[in-house]
């Protein structure tokens, strides 16, 4: 892995396919529907969608950085503190890209200076972020990553017996998104 070429900032960049989410195939579906429309035609959720954001910022120098704009934004609507979060699943773009919104995340002067925060939201803890793998495991498929992570919060939220899932994403041109789920009562 170590002899791979960079893809970007060639000869020097770090960017290689060995640390790169890499396209797959797939398709994806999700029913959503209102609770009460849900449970009179027979369906029993396993998640409710509690809140969500989307979020923008420069491209030029934060492109993938989505995930560190949008978390505290997503936290604070729903009333929550990244404590209360039980499974994160954030798409992993690349593993630096990763590492970025982490170290950006965990950073007071981050916060202050790019995000007019007072204070860093934190990193989420790892023992609790994509426990069954990510985009860089299992691969992005264009169109489906985002149903593929917010099933894998639902259903690890039912399978480890946790309430809140953190779902985020960074998208192409300087926009990210994050959403809670909340397990439905079994």
């Amino acid at each position: 892995m170590a002899k791979l070429k960079p893809a970007f900032v060639k000869p020097y960049g770090t960017v290689t396919a060995a640390n790169s989410s890499f396209l797959t195939d797939g398709a994806s579906a999700m029913l959503i529907m209102a609770e009460d429309k849900a449970l009179a035609m027979g369906y029993k959720p396993k998640a409710y969608l509690r809140d969500f954001v989307y979020v923008s910022q420069d491209p030029k120098d934060q492109l993938l950085l989505g995930p560190t704009y949008a978390t505290p934004k997503v936290l604070e609507k729903a009333g929550l503190t990244l404590k209360d979060i039980d499974a994160f699943e954030f798409h992993e773009a690349f593993s630096g890209q990763i590492l970025a919104n982490f170290k950006a995340m965990d950073s007071d002067w981050f916060a202050q200076n790019y995000m007019g925060r007072k204070t860093k939201v934190g990193a989420p803890p790892l023992e609790k972020f994509n426990n069954w793998g990510g985009s860089l495991s299992l691969g992005h498929p264009f169109g489906a990553t985002g149903c593929r992570l917010v099933m894998a919060a639902a259903n690890r939220l039912r399978k480890e017996g946790g309430q809140f899932g953190l779902v985020a994403a960074c998208a192409a041109g300087g926009q990210g998104h994050a959403m809670i789920v909340e397990a439905y009562p079994k």
